[in-house]
């Protein structure tokens, strides 16, 4: 509800391409698949839907606040401001999941790998496709109000 539909969209064909390709790269290279790949299916779905609503709402505040420039230009603007959140988050992430598949044993290998996998196409499909299919559907800039802001609280800044 705090964001456009494009948005959704955009969010979701995100997702859709991280899971698939994992999924493909594991396929291709005749990887076991088994529960614990499912688990970290589950877990690159919440990591990527975070890193892509970070990005998202900075460019709902930008297009807020610089209501007649380009819609590529805020996108590029939005992704830079956040761009080193992002890569600082992926890093570490990374890191912590290289120490485990170094460490963790057999046990945990396969969902390891996937999360390695996931991180890093969430981190790219967050950059490059949810992004992009926003700028594809287009955002409407109209600036009236939304349905049902006639309340209370519809003027407050979340």
């Amino acid at each position: 509800m705090r964001f456009e539909w494009q948005f959704a969209v955009g969010t979701v064909a995100a997702l859709v391409h991280d899971v698939i390709v994992t999924v493909g790269i594991f396929a291709l290279f005749g990887l076991k698949f088994d529960l614990t790949i499912v688990a970290a299916l589950l877990t690159i779905l919440g990591y990527s839907v975070n890193d892509t609503v970070v990005i998202f709402d900075r460019l709902r505040e930008n297009l807020a606040k610089f209501k007649t420039a380009p819609l590529r230009d805020l996108m590029n603007l939005s992704a830079n401001e956040t761009l080193s959140r992002t890569l600082m988050t992926a890093v570490t992430t990374l890191i912590a999941l290289l120490v485990l598949l170094v460490f963790g044993g057999d046990v945990i290998r396969g969902f390891v790998l996937a999360m390695l996998l996931g991180v890093i196409l969430g981190t790219w499909s967050t950059l490059y496709v949810a992004k992009n299919i926003v700028l594809f559907l287009g955002v409407e800039r109209t600036g009236k109000p939304k349905k049902g802001a006639d309340h209370a609280f519809a003027h407050i800044e979340a």
